[in-house]
């Protein structure tokens, strides 16, 4: 690791990692620094009724103990000169799009990866100067040209550059390279190597696996063993190798939505609002696995002789909650259709998605006390049905007025269920 050296091998990949720095009070802070420069602020979704949590906040507000998920009451009990703004996705658009602008004139190899990083490779951009001279252009014309403080990575493959634009902020350029790997990173725990999270690190503890260098000397067998193809991966990432390309053409989502045509014509409510659970549920979890929020939602309806509406509504604030799309759709069905009616065809989509780190998920002060146990929850269904299938959990929505009739139909045995609000899961 290095911020001074100007050598750099000649030859393969040359990548930057390009990280804003406390982006969203940044942005503020560039747009009107007479009311923010230097000054304890804090992103949140929520403002008015002092509820919700923080989004991000500022360096200066993280000096005086002040971290991004508290909430506005933890967060102005310990500092009550702290400045709290309003979310204002536009404006950090504006200011995202200048900042990848100015990466772009440098290589067409860029990679948007959130609305606050890219990755870069510079490779073929020998013309432009030495990595380091190209990597301190970009800092200081991001710095001049849009008043926002940026670190960056430079290394040979994306993992390094991700971890060294990491390792100092703000305004850090950090060089690591593979033969760095061993004293740089081998000394840290498991869960500072990115793409390993604390579960994760958890599992390998279990193994005395602890840190990124016992990691590297673990034969690749017992990986593999306990984590599958992802062990292969672990231990090329604990050497420091890393084969993913830089992809410029990479794009979410615009939609996520689901369709099911009903064996049967349904014309009874209740029996449309356990069809729009169905969908709801399905839909929101695979928004979930993309880490994606969505702010509308969309509700398609068609009759036997093929006619077919769709009606949408959008939010004030995007979530990923299954309730939400649930409570949005049977409002959507009860504003634009006749009860009664025959309807062969049911489905919901989600629109207007931004990634979960972009958004601000604004909570309210009841929501909030509950919101950490349906989170809870809603991650143990998840990961239940990753282990073992859709059909492992079914809400009592879905259910119907004998529960045990669908149980038998889904063939599932040797299990009890256990009924938790509104929710029956299999006790394994």
């Amino acid at each position: 690791m290095s911020n001074v050296n100007r050598q750099y091998p000649a030859k393969g990949r040359v990548i930057i990692h390009l990280d804003m720095n406390a982006f969203y009070c940044s942005v503020h802070e560039a747009e009107e620094p007479e009311k923010y420069k230097n000054r304890a602020t804090a992103v949140s979704g929520s403002i008015e009724q002092r509820k919700g949590i923080l989004v991000t906040c500022s360096y200066a507000a993280r000096k005086k103990g002040i971290r991004t998920g508290m909430t506005v009451r933890q967060a102005l009990k310990l500092c009550p000169e702290l400045i709290l703004i309003k979310p204002d996705f536009d404006l950090y658009r504006k200011y995202s799009h200048g900042f990848m602008a100015i990466a772009r004139q440098y290589t067409p190899l860029v990679e948007s990866v959130s609305i606050d990083e890219c990755y870069m490779d510079i490779t073929g951009s020998k013309m432009f100067g030495s990595p380091l001279e190209i990597a301190e252009k970009l800092q200081q014309r991001i710095q001049t040209e849009w008043s926002l403080p940026c670190s960056i990575g430079l290394a040979p493959n994306k993992l390094l550059a991700k971890m060294a634009s990491d390792m100092k902020k703000p305004n850090g350029l950090t060089i690591l390279r593979i033969r760095d790997v061993k004293d740089v990173l081998w000394d840290r725990s498991c869960d500072t190597l990115f793409g390993i999270g604390k579960k994760t690190a958890e599992k390998l503890g279990k193994l005395n696996i602890r840190t990124i260098g016992q990691l590297a000397g673990t034969d690749e067998a017992v990986l593999i063993k306990h984590f599958g193809i992802v062990g292969s991966w672990m231990k090329l990432a604990a050497h420091g190798i890393d084969h993913a390309e830089v992809n410029p053409h990479r794009e979410r989502n615009k939609s996520i939505g689901h369709t099911t045509t009903l064996p049967n014509d349904i014309t009874a409510r209740e029996d449309v609002y356990r069809v729009l659970l169905n969908l709801a549920d399905q839909t929101g979890r695979r928004l979930r696995r993309q880490k994606l929020v969505a702010a509308t939602i969309q509700i398609t309806i068609r009759k036997p002789d093929m006619t077919t509406i769709a009606r949408s509504n959008t939010l004030e604030a995007p979530t990923q909650s299954t309730d939400d799309f649930y409570r949005e759709a049977c409002k959507l069905y009860d504003r634009h259709w006749r009860n009664g009616e025959p309807i062969r065809l049911l489905g919901v989509t989600l629109q207007n998605l931004t990634l979960l780190d972009e958004s601000a998920l604004q909570l309210d002060l009841f929501s909030y006390e509950q919101q950490p146990r349906k989170e809870a929850l809603t991650k143990a269904v998840d990961q239940l049905r990753d282990k073992f299938g859709e059909g492992a959990v079914l809400t009592a929505g879905m259910l119907g007025d004998d529960p045990s009739t669908l149980i038998r139909n889904k063939r599932i045995r040797g299990t009890s269920l256990q009924k938790d609000d509104s929710l029956l899961y299999i006790d394994e």
